[in-house]
């Protein structure tokens, strides 16, 4: 367990020991006094001579005493219960979200360590290949192409975590100028049917739609929804992407055959470095940042992007 996270934890179980002391000390002054001021009242009430004309009066004026020092301990009581509390929960879940935190982010280190080693070592193994042996030209074309597909997702990966700390940042110039979304849509899934040509990548694309927005950010994010898709679907299933206009409204759809995501989880895998818990999806490679820079870029573009069922 990395030296961070035993740190925080100790400072968690320290505060809560802390808490319980300070509850425990509240309680035990409420009942000290109250007993004090019980005590004075009784010590008074016996101090008074019976045969006092003003006996009832004196008498009415000490219980009346003691009910209002009663009523300002419970009031001061649970004045100070409640910021207690309140200061409790705060701290809580700021140190729940620490911890939370923190093991995305080592999962995320993991992830991208191994996410950044695969295609250097694919890509180094292959030109060694080519450089040590005397290939055929068929084999070194396919060796080449293989290089250049790890190169590419090597770039991608590049640009997510660039872009998402730009866009985090306040760095990125959002530029909004008119593009043919019809052609930058078409041209990604082109680059993803050459790029996985084991796959039967479809669309349905209607031509001529343009809109104003960032095309380097909107091919992110269509690149990343169409990763996705490959990633989570079978390979036998096809993936199709869309794009209709309705009433001065473009919708882009990227549909796939896969596994689905629970309803619970529709929201959550919108944030950084979350990755669903579905078997099926924890085995596929990915650093959680997919979805997370795509729902950015389409809030940049004051656009939704929404998660539905495949009815079929």
């Amino acid at each position: 367990m990395p030296i961070k996270v035993k740190k925080i934890k100790r400072i968690y179980i320290v505060y809560w020991i802390l808490l319980a002391y300070v509850v425990v000390a509240l309680v035990w002054w409420f009942i000290s006094l109250s007993t004090q001021n019980h005590q004075m009242s009784t010590f008074k009430i016996a101090d008074l001579h019976t045969n006092d004309i003003l006996y009832s009066e004196k008498y009415a004026k000490i219980l009346e005493y003691k009910k209002r020092k009663t009523a300002q301990y419970i009031l001061e009581g649970a004045t100070f219960l409640l910021l207690i509390l309140a200061g409790a929960i705060f701290v809580f879940r700021a140190i729940r979200k620490e911890l939370r935190i923190t093991s995305e982010q080592r999962g995320f280190m993991m992830a991208i360590t191994h996410e950044l080693k695969t295609p250097i070592a694919v890509s180094k193994i292959n030109l060694e290949t080519i450089q040590k042996h005397k290939l055929t030209e068929s084999q070194q074309e396919r060796l080449l192409s293989n290089t250049l597909a790890e190169t590419n997702r090597l770039d991608t990966l590049c640009n997510n975590l660039l872009i998402s700390s730009q866009i985090e940042g306040g760095g990125y110039k959002l530029s909004k100028d008119e593009i043919n979304l019809s052609q930058l849509i078409d041209q990604c899934v082109i680059d993803f049917a050459n790029r996985f040509q084991q796959r039967v990548i479809l669309k349905n694309i209607e031509s001529e739609v343009y809109i104003f927005g960032d095309s380097f950010l909107l091919q992110i994010a269509i690149n990343n929804l169409l990763e996705n898709a490959v990633k989570y679907s079978s390979k036998e299933k096809p993936i199709m992407a869309s794009l209709s206009l309705f009433q001065k409204c473009a919708t882009v759809k990227i549909i796939d055959e896969g596994p689905g995501i629970a309803d619970a989880e529709k929201k959550m895998v919108f944030t950084k470095f979350y990755r669903t818990g579905n078997e099926a999806t924890k085995k596929a490679k990915g650093t959680g940042l997919g979805l997370y820079l795509s729902n950015r870029i389409c809030q940049t573009h004051d656009t939704n992007i929404t998660i539905e069922n495949n009815p079929n």
